[in-house]
């Protein structure tokens, strides 16, 4: 596979861009080897600088399920880019989008949109301590809610791929108020309010777990999350930034049928353009400005583009048949890959819920961090080199997410799984 192009942008990239790239994963620093540079993405493809086509199971780590460049979000876009890109003013798409969101999960009674997921983390975590008055937040271990300093503590994603410690820069003072629970243990959770009684103001969530790889929640764990936080007058916030849309239609809370407070979302709602929004009950939501004090605000918050995006990603999910067929082409992929590992004698642990799928190699149940930690990220890089030498574009680490779109075919998939049988005979 030639990728001399790629070779000489990237060497061009780490003159301009700190490690060559503008987010720390794309460097391939976990999988080894060199960072491809993308010319374009077609449907299930990309196409990198030197011609090689990828099926892509990355898919702008979620964002599009609709698969890249699809007519009618691209159409959507240039309608709404020719009427301009950013108003800085309300504009009838924002409410356009907002009803959409809300009518796939009505447990969101109000909505404000922002540009990223980690700005809607960090503005539901303020929001949160705004309501309670409490300044203490609880987050699970190696879970990933954003890079806002108080989210950078035990968290999952790229810190936990380049195996950063807390990063530098954060203070002391910031992270002492962000206390940490293991993921799938409320007894965890208990203790942490036994320690800190009438001072906890919210616990954020992945109710999949998507940044340590894909963990699903063990039975009666969200549930629990949900007693202890009525129990103690508590913000339950779900993050639903990567699990909306990807592991239900209606999101996790209606998979796993809890009611939280705020959900965070991002990625999908937006249809491959910059979004991100948080969302809940009518009383919490009306403290936000400038209905209420709670202050937060953004240029380019609500802009058409991503508005027109989103509303068609929204539409194309909810034609007849297209849930089913994401569930179905997800199953496949994920079984096909189980018993190709299976055959070849190489102990993974195969997750998917959803669209969203993990192979860990792995001896051990993925469970928590602690568990995900035992995973070989060694064996994985050479098992994401082979797939990428076989035109299989994976995530460039052991610990990130895999994701299905609504134009995968069955060919796609099929070559994906033959891919991965020879890839493990190689192992």
């Amino acid at each position: 596979m030639n990728i001399q192009k790629s070779i000489n942008l990237f060497q061009q990239a780490q003159l301009v861009f700190p490690g060559g790239v503008n987010s720390p994963v794309r460097a391939f620093r976990a999988v080894g080897g060199q960072p491809l540079f993308i010319e374009r993405g077609q449907g299930p493809y990309l196409y990198d600088v030197d011609g090689n086509r990828f099926i892509d199971y990355v898919l702008s780590w979620g964002p599009l399920i609709s698969g890249h460049a699809h007519p009618r979000v691209v159409e959507a876009v240039q309608q709404a880019a020719l009427k301009g890109t950013s108003y800085g003013a309300p504009s009838p798409l924002e409410i356009e989008l907002a009803r959409r969101v809300m009518n796939f999960m009505p447990n969101i009674e109000m909505i404000r949109f922002v540009n990223s997921g980690t700005e809607a983390t960090m503005s539901a975590l303020r929001l949160a301590r705004a309501y309670t008055r409490r300044d203490k937040i609880i987050k699970f271990e190696g879970c990933y809610h954003g890079h806002a300093d108080m989210l950078l503590v035990q968290a999952g994603s790229g810190v936990a791929t380049l195996g950063l410690p807390d990063s530098p820069g954060v203070p002391a003072a910031t992270a002492a108020d962000t206390l940490i629970a293991i993921y799938n243990d409320l007894a965890s959770v208990e203790t942490l309010f036994k320690q800190y009684p009438n001072q906890i103001a919210a616990i954020i969530v992945e109710p999949v777990a998507g940044n340590m790889g894909v963990v699903p929640p063990a039975g009666g764990f969200l549930q629990g999350l949900r007693d202890i936080t009525l129990r103690e007058e508590t913000v339950l916030i779900f993050d639903e930034v990567m699990t909306g849309f990807r592991v239900h239609l209606n999101g996790a809370q209606a998979l796993y049928n809890i009611v939280p407070d705020l959900s965070t979302l991002g990625k999908v709602i937006g249809g491959g353009l910059p979004v991100g929004a948080y969302g809940g009950k009518k009383e919490i939501m009306e403290l936000v400005a400038p209905l209420g004090p709670m202050y937060q605000a953004g240029t380019l918050s609500g802009n058409p583009l991503a508005m027109a995006a989103g509303m068609v990603a929204l539409d194309l999910l909810k034609e007849p048949g297209v849930w089913d067929q994401l569930e179905h082409a997800s199953a496949k992929l994920t079984s096909g890959i189980g018993a190709a590992a299976k055959t070849a004698g190489i102990p993974i642990q195969q997750t998917r819920v959803g669209t969203m799928f993990t192979t860990f190699f792995s001896e051990v149940v993925p469970e928590n961090w602690s568990t995900v930690k035992m995973a070989d990220k060694a064996r994985y890089g050479q098992f994401f080199q082979k797939m990428l030498e076989n035109g299989v574009y994976l995530a460039p680490s052991a610990f990130e997410a895999g994701f299905m779109s609504m134009v995968h075919t069955d060919e796609d998939i099929e070559a994906t799984i033959a891919a991965a049988a020879q890839a493990f005979k190689s192992l």
